[in-house]
């Protein structure tokens, strides 16, 4: 219970809250408006000014729920308890003070643990004020308590399921670092071997033919100096200490394969002079490719036909994914397929991104640098 309570307290807040989002924005206006109307028109409101006032003035504390959670708690019910003590218990009532239920959820879901007991604190602090003062029956008391305990482990929930969809994604992060490794570590092999076997045919002709030994070194320098990079990319790519399984991968040659003729069709087309890519990049490619594909086939629905451009210029390599299907809900959100391949075109220096087309459809972007990224 004590280890309960020890974690609890030095829960840390969850990363990356938004600031001030639109929908936030959108119903601060609407409470304020609700809040003026409800005084402008609701009969036997008691401190009918002084409701308005302050049920008004503190719907802006929604705003800074996410980033000030325990702030804005102190706040809010802070001001409804010295309100109840300096009216006497007649404290100001509007039924548009229901938004302060949103406050204890943000409490949980965004506040660290410390800020959650904390704030919890002044929430039934202030519910046991109203209490002793006689403004609630134990009935109402009861029900109240109840209908906080509701909105805090709602929070709870939210907070808890927004961890474990984080979790997913780092663990999609990591697996999409080992594959990269993986391919890294299998052009590093073609480097080395090239490198060896230039040895060995400088050595062979070295008294017979120097200048044949000299072009070697130059070609074992050109070899070494690549492999260099890609070994500095592999280290860039491993810098978490994730462990890694090396097996050789595919590179643009083998888009060809991804071709079909069966419903949904798939036609590749590559232009440009790709022989050099760096064969990382070409990995890279051919996965962001494939994934793409596979996305098409399982979630373009009524999609005909399936259109792979791979095209390459002096600097870059783009691909262009794009199929002729339906769009729908689970195409709108990115899920872990997509996840992994912004996260491979990112740390090879290049990007990618993916989106419904005017119309019909959806379409994969990606592109990466032909040299492969710097360390």
């Amino acid at each position: 219970m004590n280890d309960l309570l020890r974690s609890t307290w030095h829960e840390p807040r969850p990363p990356d809250p938004p600031i001030w989002p639109r929908r936030d924005r959108v119903l601060v206006a609407v409470l304020v408006a609700a809040t003026v109307l409800e005084g402008l028109l609701r009969p036997g409101l008691p401190w009918r000014v002084l409701s308005v006032v302050v049920v008004a003035g503190l719907v802006p504390t929604l705003l800074w729920r996410r980033t000030r959670p325990l702030l804005m708690v102190v706040i809010a019910f802070g001001t409804g308890a010295v309100m109840l003590v300096v009216t006497d218990g007649a404290a100001p009532v509007s039924y548009a003070m229901v938004y302060f239920l949103i406050l204890p959820y943000s409490l949980v879901r965004w506040g660290s643990g410390r800020e959650a007991v904390l704030g919890a604190a002044v929430v039934f602090g202030k519910v046991a004020l109203l209490a002793l003062l006689g403004q609630a029956s134990v009935g109402d008391t009861f029900g109240g308590v109840v209908v906080l305990f509701a909105t805090f482990a709602l929070g709870a929930a939210f907070r808890y399921r927004a961890g474990a969809r984080r979790r997913e994604f780092d663990q999609v992060k990591l697996l999409e670092r080992e594959r990269l490794a993986r391919d890294l570590h299998d052009t590093v092999a073609h480097h080395v071997s090239a490198m060896a076997i230039r040895a060995q045919a400088g050595l062979a002709t070295m008294e017979s033919r120097p200048e044949a030994a000299a072009e070697a070194l130059r070609l074992i320098e050109a070899e070494a100096a690549a492999a260099l990079d890609e070994m500095r990319a592999m280290v860039h790519v491993l810098r978490r200490d994730q462990p890694a399984q090396l097996t050789p991968g595919q590179g643009i040659a083998d888009l060809s394969k991804l071709a079909s003729v069966s419903k949904p069709t798939v036609e590749v087309v590559i232009s440009g002079e790709v022989g050099d890519v760096s064969p990382s990049i070409g990995s890279a490619i051919y996965r962001l490719a494939q994934e793409s594909v596979t996305n098409a086939r399982k979630h373009a629905r009524h999609a005909t036909r399936i259109e792979v451009q791979v095209a390459a210029d002096d600097a870059s390599v783009h691909l262009r994914v794009s199929d002729d299907g339906d769009g729908g809900p689970v195409r709108t959100a990115p899920g872990f397929g997509l996840l992994g391949m912004i996260e491979r075109a990112d740390l090879l220096g290049g990007s990618c991104e993916a989106g419904p087309d005017p119309g019909r459809g959806w379409t994969v972007r990606a592109r990466l640098p032909r040299a492969g990224a710097s360390a």
